[in-house]
């Protein structure tokens, strides 16, 4: 046993540093590692680079569009007596909509009958007068000057009932107005305006609408940079589309593009584009907002790793690898694009080699790991472009 002092220790005995009366620490804590000795490994997931296919899906905000959509609004004046469909109800093209009061359209198609008849009597009494002035004329009885006038009168009357011809046109066409029929196939939408009510052909308020939603359209915007690539992918095939409700997961329908917009919007730089989509179970509606994945194509056998393994560091991507003995070295990467759960590399990463998945808060080059779990790489699926 040996006591001495020193400025902040007052003794030091068996191991131990003792100031005053109280007990610092034991003399085996103060002691530091040894150089050589490993600290506790560092628990992780793995998982591994691989070849595979990868899909390009590019992906858009869209808004679900009617195919065709149509507000009925009158086109004539008068009394809206029926309106024998129901609101929600499914329509085929031609199938009556609405009636507005016929028969004061009915009674102007009558008179305009009845005055084309009266005035091709008139022209046949015409034509009549004519023949006899011209065979007077022949042996001198009648001058030539009636019978040019006759002529005359012949050619008015043609004139007139020709005139007749288009007011009988008029009166049938007014006539059909008063009855709204669907000209597509369709749902109906809601009643604006009830039977009974007096309706005007300027009125704005429509009386019911009727929008196509079998077929139905999406529209949707991608950055003018990627239409380039994707004219060139439409001359091969037609491009797929894939809509998703707003939580980016739940997948509603698939279709196909029909066509870019023919102008690139000037204020966002990006391009709009149209897909069609057949809507069977009726899971699109217009006016529902979506997201949208074009499939642009697949790029075959290149080097994939999922996701989560990829680390963003002051110099770029990278990864920690797996080497010997369960260690880890930070390895940089180069990296074309992510496709959903999957990071596709260009450079850094071979086939088959071994990254931390998970658990990098706590590595660093050298670092002893235990693996607590393998998991496989994500595969980026054609389909559904997650």
């Amino acid at each position: 046993m040996s006591i001495r002092r020193n400025d902040g220790l007052r003794f030091f005995r068996d191991g131990f540093v003792i100031v005053g009366c109280f007990l610092l620490a034991a003399w085996p804590a103060l002691t530091r590692a040894q150089p050589g000795q490993q600290g506790p490994a560092v628990p992780v997931t793995v998982t591994s680079a691989v070849r595979q296919d990868v899909p390009n899906w590019l992906r858009g905000l869209g808004t679900v569009q009617a195919y065709y959509a149509v507000q009925l609004r009158p086109r004539v004046d008068g009394t809206l007596t029926q309106v024998p469909v129901k609101e929600g109800q499914d329509v085929k093209q031609g199938d009556l909509l609405a009636v507005i009061d016929p028969r004061p359209y009915q009674a102007a198609l009558d008179a305009a009958v009845a005055k084309t008849q009266q005035d091709q009597a008139q022209l046949s009494n015409a034509q009549a007068d004519l023949a006899r002035y011209s065979s007077l004329a022949r042996q001198d009885f009648a001058s030539h000057q009636q019978v040019d006038t006759q002529q005359m009168l012949v050619k008015q009357m043609f004139a007139t009932i020709l005139g007749d011809n288009a007011q009988v046109e008029a009166a049938k066409l007014n006539l059909s107005f008063c009855y709204i029929t669907s000209p597509f196939d369709g749902r109906i939408g809601l009643r604006n305006v009830d039977p009974g009510n007096i309706v005007h052909s300027a009125e704005a308020t429509p009386i019911i609408s009727v929008t196509q939603i079998r077929p139905i359209a999406v529209t949707f915007t991608l950055p003018q940079d990627d239409l380039p690539s994707i004219m060139q992918a439409m001359v091969s095939s037609p491009l797929q589309v894939v809509v998703y409700a707003s939580d980016n997961k739940t997948e509603l329908e698939h279709g196909i593009l029909l066509t870019p917009d023919n102008m690139i919007d000037t204020t966002t730089g990006t391009i709009k584009l149209k897909a069609i989509f057949a809507n069977t179970h009726n899971k699109l509606w217009p006016g529902q907002f979506v997201n949208a994945r074009l499939l642009l194509g697949t790029e075959p056998n290149v080097v994939a790793v999922a996701a989560t393994s990829v680390q963003h560091g002051p110099d770029g991507l990278y990864v920690y690898k797996v080497g010997q003995n369960d260690t880890v070295a930070v390895q940089p990467i180069q990296v074309e694009r992510q496709e959903g759960d999957v990071y596709v590399v260009s450079s850094g990463l071979a086939d088959g080699a071994v990254v931390v998945a998970t658990g990098q808060s706590r590595l660093q080059t050298g670092a002893h790991i235990t693996v607590q779990q393998a998991q496989a790489t994500p595969g980026a699926s054609a389909k559904s472009g997650s």
